[in-house]
């Protein structure tokens, strides 16, 4: 329960805030949210499942309601607050404009932090023997990529400003881009970058570490919590019993789920690091001179011997089938074959169990050497400038093994009846020499996250602006693993933005529909006149081509200039969008899907928001069309559960980009008439904010 002193310190910290600001108001939505959040995470709805999902339309203040409503209960029962975003956009927000802001002006006492994987930070060792000129046996680090000499100079100033303490050692805060190749090298890695070797106790990682020890609210991304859950939680990030998860942006959680629950191998390429690896164990035996080091250095050569013979079979199986298999493929087209149903040949699942088998074994003896190798390091029978390289390496073959091992279970393993397959295809790919990549993808991961988070976490809340589709909490529900009667809370809350004075949505009147070859012609010919209509337009489309063609002949005939996405950086496009309008002249930016979500142009730097189609997207990834096949084969419609839901989502994040501000103005105008000729367009336009709708 909440209890009276919690209620209290919520309630003082929202009213110092208002006497801080003088021009701060009070909004019912906020001040319900924060009563909302604090009560579920208390208990006070379901003791065991303390989940609610919320969306919360643009200008509700959700980032100061879950602050408000999660940090005090947290530092109260000493728990702690983990704050989860989809962009680095938002996470900078919330660390240097939020909760900066929400500590000066509450009253509230905690500490917060930035929390980044460790590829994100330079290993102080790896940078120091990077930069070394002199003739000890460190100087022989080696890159994967000579580096150039602008690369040499750029390695020197770091390593000079992470020792004299100006840089702090992270990727994000250093000025300008590292080549990959070189942060490869010198980025912190788990396997050799470790905090009880004296030459790595002083990392930037480390140090980073020990912030997060200390801070009550961490501010991280949904790729690294789910990098922690996979892991089993509670290794990266604080256990998931001790942690209160708000989980901003989480209409990209399932996807990014998705993402990290798959694997992918490379058949012909992993014969040559498998081969590779058999010459790391050699290695680490030769080095340790240690007796219990022989033997699973010879059992690494013998069961890598067998994985690599074992591949090969699955090398020739492909090379036999890839005619049937992809025949049907046009030479443009990517070369893709998906497996119907998940269900591969019987003589392919063999080898997969016994792959997955076979590296299970390689995966533990190579622990085992790698950690005889640490040992030796520890106890000074080995020289440390010695034993790091093949730390690293070793390190980054375990990486690789267990990938591999994940795509041959994800092969091996017989779906459930009753459940959705997983999605299993292969890709053929030509470069200097032609490989197939094997591929794997769970179609539903609701049971993952369940599993992983929502059964073990102390309280969890799920936010966005667009959670709800068709105005229905049910298709992110099953997306996300959670029921409707199972003690998790819903609520959605209006904006407080006045839609139906401030804009006026325009279903224009169009000949053709989208999937029409005149369609583009259409467009060419109708939007000079809806752009002519204010000074400021955001010109949306759904296809690159199609953007491409109606600019290069409204650039030609109207000799209008427009800003297109991809000609130049999206920062750049938007700093030069707001120069002009600042001069009092026109602008206009044509851009695709990644503009219509994200994009914050407030006041008059937008009034003329013009989406030029239904932002449908054809199943065209091998998960999306096992997805829909699947839904087929229960006897459903995956066009109405999957098209219309996802394009419901899509369409409110893209009209969402006129109004940012309670007093910002404009028109929005869609150039799809399937909202008025088909039945699901009375849903979707329900869907959205209530517009003043006007039907041309």
């Amino acid at each position: 329960m909440l209890s009276d002193k919690i209620k209290t310190a919520i309630r003082s910290s929202y009213k110092a805030i208002g006497e801080n600001l003088p021009n701060f108001n009070p909004r019912k939505q906020q001040t319900f949210l924060i009563a909302e959040i604090a009560k579920t995470l208390a208990g006070e709805y379901d003791s065991v499942r303390k989940i609610i999902t919320i969306e919360a339309g643009t200008g509700t203040g959700k980032s100061l309601a879950y602050s408000l409503g999660a940090i005090p209960l947290a530092i109260s029962r000493n728990k702690k607050v983990c704050i989860s975003t989809a962009t680095v956009a938002l996470q900078e927000q919330l660390v240097d404009k939020d909760l900066p802001f929400l500590k000066k002006n509450s009253g509230l006492n905690f500490k917060f932090t930035l929390v980044k994987g460790r590829q994100r930070y330079v290993c102080r060792q790896k940078l120091s023997c990077a930069v070394s000129n002199d003739e000890t046996p460190q100087a022989g680090f080696t890159f994967a990529q000579k580096p150039s000499a602008l690369d040499v100079r750029t390695l020197n100033t770091m390593h000079k400003k992470l020792t004299d303490g100006s840089w702090l050692g992270d990727l994000d805060s250093w000025p300008d881009p590292v080549p990959h190749h070189i942060w490869l090298q010198i980025q912190c890695d788990k396997h050799s970058c470790l905090k009880h070797l004296s030459e790595h106790s002083h990392c930037p990682f480390h140090k980073a570490r020990e912030t997060m020890d200390e801070a009550d609210v961490l501010v991280i991304n949904h790729s690294l919590l789910l990098a922690d859950l996979a892991l089993g939680g509670g290794k990266i990030l604080p256990p998931p019993e001790d942690t209160f998860y708000i989980i901003d942006e989480a209409h990209h959680l399932p996807k990014i789920t998705r993402d990290h629950s798959s694997a992918n191998v490379a058949a012909k390429g992993s014969v040559e690091w498998l081969t590779k690896l058999k010459e790391t164990g050699d290695k680490i035996s030769a080095l340790v001179k240690s007796q219990s080091a022989i033997s699973p250095a010879l059992k690494l050569g013998d069961d890598c011997q067998d994985t690599i013979i074992e591949m090969q079979k699955v090398v020739t199986f492909f090379d036999n089938n890839a005619p049937a298999y992809f025949a049907s493929i046009k030479e443009s087209d990517d070369a893709i074959y998906r497996f119907n149903n998940g269900i591969i040949p019987k003589t392919l699942k063999h080898w997969a169990e016994d792959l997955a088998d076979l590296s299970k074994k390689c995966i533990t003896h190579t622990n085992k050497l790698y950690n005889l190798l640490m040992e030796s390091t520890k106890d000074g029978d080995t020289q440390m400038y010695l034993a790091e390289p093949l730390l690293a390496e070793a390190g980054f073959m375990l990486q690789r093994l267990e990938n591999f091992q994940s795509l041959w279970q994800m092969y091996a393993k017989t779906d459930h009846e009753k459940g959705a397959p997983l999605a299993r295809w292969i890709e053929k790919v030509e470069g200097k020499r032609q490989d197939y990549i094997v591929s794997a993808s769970p179609i539903d991961v609701g049971f993952a996250l369940e599993d992983m988070l929502w059964s073990k976490c102390e309280g969890a809340v799920l936010c966005s602006a667009t959670i709800m589709a068709l105005n229905s909490f049910d298709h992110f529900r099953r997306q996300v693993g959670l029921s409707q009667n199972d003690g998790s809370q819903y609520q959605q809350v209006d904006s407080p933005f006045d839609y139906k004075n401030n804009a006026s949505l325009i279903i224009a009147n169009m000949d053709n529909e989208p999937s029409a070859p005149n369609f583009t012609d259409e467009l060419i010919v109708k939007l000079p006149e809806l752009i002519a209509q204010d000074k400021s337009t955001l010109v949306l489309f759904s296809s690159y081509w199609q953007m491409e063609q109606v600019a290069k002949s409204l650039r030609k005939k109207h000799k209008m200039e427009i800003q297109v996405q991809g000609e130049q950086s999206r920062q750049h496009i938007i700093e030069a969008h707001k120069k002009r309008c600042d001069q009092d002249k026109p602008s206009i930016i044509f851009g695709t899907q990644s503009f219509s979500e994200g994009l914050d142009l407030p006041g008059k730097y937008l009034t003329n928001l013009i989406i030029t189609k239904l932002p449908f997207s054809v199943p065209t990834s091998p998960v999306e069309e096992a997805q829909a096949e699947f839904i087929t084969a229960k006897g459903g419609n995956p066009f109405m559960s999957l098209s219309v839901p996802d394009t419901s989502k899509k369409l409110v994040q893209a009209t969402g980009r006129l109004l940012r501000n309670e007093k910002d103005t404009g028109v929005i105008t869609i150039m799809d008439k399937r909202l008025l000729t088909k039945r699901y367009g009375k849903d979707l336009l329900n869907s959205l904010p209530p517009y003043k709708v006007i039907k041309h």
